[in-house]
């Protein structure tokens, strides 16, 4: 019986580690994700890209802040997959491409130049280049049992 209380700790332990190192790779992929956006965005605006949407000028910060915002959407979208989904690497890279593929359509639909709008799509496929390896790693690869409490 005190064996089966260890082990029972022991995995606990492991899922709470796992947990926080998930949490952890997200936060810090965010702000890498964040501050390599508004690289990308200040780059473009240094190299004369327009980055008004229809006619207001969106502030490099801006860039970092949303992506920020969205990037930890993907680390709860992350952490409910490690607890719910039978595949959650798979799951959450299947998922998150498709979210990214989404977040293009409002720059393609902007009131904006063309360049200005290939700018923004970049940001957003930047972002996902640097969130989804990160975070998908710290989840499962194979089949998780469906169940748990």
């Amino acid at each position: 019986m005190e064996g089966t209380m260890t082990t029972t700790a022991n995995t606990t332990h492991a899922t709470t580690s796992t947990f926080g190192a998930l949490i952890r790779t997200g936060v810090i992929a965010a702000v890498a994700a964040s501050a390599a956006t508004m690289a990308v965005a200040a780059a473009g605006h240094a190299a004369g890209v327009s980055l008004d949407l229809a006619g207001a000028p969106i502030p490099v910060a801006g860039f970092g802040v949303l992506t920020a915002v969205f990037s930890l959407v993907g680390v709860v979208i992350a952490a409910l997959l490690s607890r719910f989904a039978r595949r959650p690497r798979r799951t959450f890279v299947r998922t998150t491409v498709v979210l990214t593929v989404l977040s293009l359509v409002p720059d393609v639909i902007a009131d904006a130049g063309a360049i200005t709008k290939v700018l923004l799509m970049l940001t957003h496929l930047v972002a996902a280049a640097i969130v989804i390896p990160a975070v998908a790693r710290r989840l499962p690869a194979g089949p998780v049992a469906a169940t748990r409490a």
